[in-house]
Parts: structure tokens; C-alpha cells; sequence
């Protein structure tokens, strides 16, 4: 059985997750507090994991079937989109370090589990990458090639999310000092932005389009 479904599948996946979005910018935050980081990688490996097999195995097919039902999901993930986003922008402009360590000490981890989920299944942008671009390009393969292509999509996940939030704790002496705080939460609440924005374009150039 070739390994090249699995290495396409790494790469791809890897090429899909790396740039900055909504869940790389959390598992970031949580890994420079150290604050149940390692979990938080881990739910949006679970995430991540559930619903590339899920498009993989015929979801691509099953959300374009059914318009309405990608409609309610983009629609509301713009809507978390844009308050996470705008969120983390006004951290950035508000930013008070004492302040800020009181309210992340304060949130437990049934609260950060709940977050983290809710981060990773509102977002509409995860559901366009895992189950529409790569549930699609997953059509090439049948059989063991297409099982093997998941397991290397999936295989990136864990990869990047561990690293990320490993690196980040690591660095977190450094990365927490306030301008980097500021300016890492500032970066990515614009790019959070920048995909609502371009989520809601998106559609509407499609129902123009109808």
C-alpha cells in the first residue's frame, strides 16, 4: 500500500491549519497563561479529527446537498467570528496585564473545555477547510488511499496543535510580556476578522451569482 495518500493528506492538512485563525489563536493565548493549554490542543485535535473524517467520508457531498443547512452554520460562525475577533482587538487596545491574569485564573477548566469547543464548532472557516476543500480533494482516493489521506490530515492536526501549544508555553516568559500580548491578540483579532469578512463576501457574490 503506497504512503503517498498519507504524506499528501500531512502536507495538505499542514498547509491548511498553520495560518493564523481562531482556534491557533486561542490554543496561542492558553499557551502563553499555561492555562490547561495541552487540553485545549487536545479538543480541537478531537475537532479537528471528527470532522475531516466526517468529510472525508461523504460530508462534502451531504452540506452541498443541503443549502440551508450551510447557511445556518456560516451565518452563525460569522456572527462568533466577529465578537471573538472584535474581543481580542479590544484586549489589545484595553490591554491591563493584572487585570487580565484575575479573569483567566478565575475561568476553570470546565470553562476552557466549553470554550474551546464552542471556538472549534462555531467556526465556519474550520468547516470549509475540513469538510468542503479537503472532504473534496479526499475524492481522488478510494478505499485504504482514502483512509490513509484522512490519517495524515489528521496526523497534521496533532502535530501542529501540540507544538503550538507547547511552544507557546515555552515561550511564554517572553510571549507574555504585554506589547507581544498586545500585539499577538491585535494581529489575530484582525485576521479573525478579515475571514468574517470574507466569509460573509463570499456569500454574498454567491447569491448574486443564483
Amino acid at each position: 500500500m503506497s504512503v503517498t495518500p498519507l504524506v499528501t493528506g500531512f502536507a495538505i492538512g499542514l498547509g491548511m491549519i498553520i495560518p493564523i485563525g481562531v482556534q491557533n489563536a486561542y490554543v496561542l493565548n492558553q499557551g502563553i497563561k499555561r492555562h490547561y493549554h495541552m487540553t485545549v490542543a487536545m479538543i480541537c485535535i478531537l475537532c479537528d479529527a471528527l470532522l475531516l473524517t466526517f468529510g472525508v467520508y461523504g460530508g462534502a457531498v451531504l452540506l452541498t446537498s443541503h443549502p440551508t443547512v450551510a447557511a445556518v452554520i456560516t451565518w452563525g460562525g460569522v456572527i462568533f467570528l466577529l465578537y471573538f475577533g472584535s474581543s481580542m482587538i479590544k484586549k489589545a487596545i484595553v490591554y491591563q496585564p493584572s487585570e487580565e491574569q484575575k479573569v483567566w485564573s478565575k475561568k476553570g477548566r470546565s470553562m476552557v473545555i466549553a470554550t474551546t469547543f464552542a471556538i472549534a464548532l462555531l467556526n465556519p472557516h474550520l468547516y470549509l477547510e475540513t469538510i468542503m476543500i479537503l472532504g473534496s480533494l479526499s475524492g481522488q482516493y478510494v478505499g485504504d488511499e482514502k483512509f490513509m489521506f484522512l490519517m495524515g490530515t489528521i496526523a497534521a492536526s496533532v502535530v501542529w496543535f501540540f507544538t503550538l501549544a507547547a511552544g507557546a508555553a515555552k515561550m511564554s516568559p517572553w510571549l507574555a510580556k504585554p506589547n507581544v500580548e498586545r500585539g499577538i491578540n491585535l494581529f489575530a483579532g484582525i485576521m479573525v476578522l478579515g475571514i468574517a469578512f470574507g466569509l460573509v463576501y463570499s456569500v454574498l457574490v454567491d447569491m448574486n451569482h443564483v
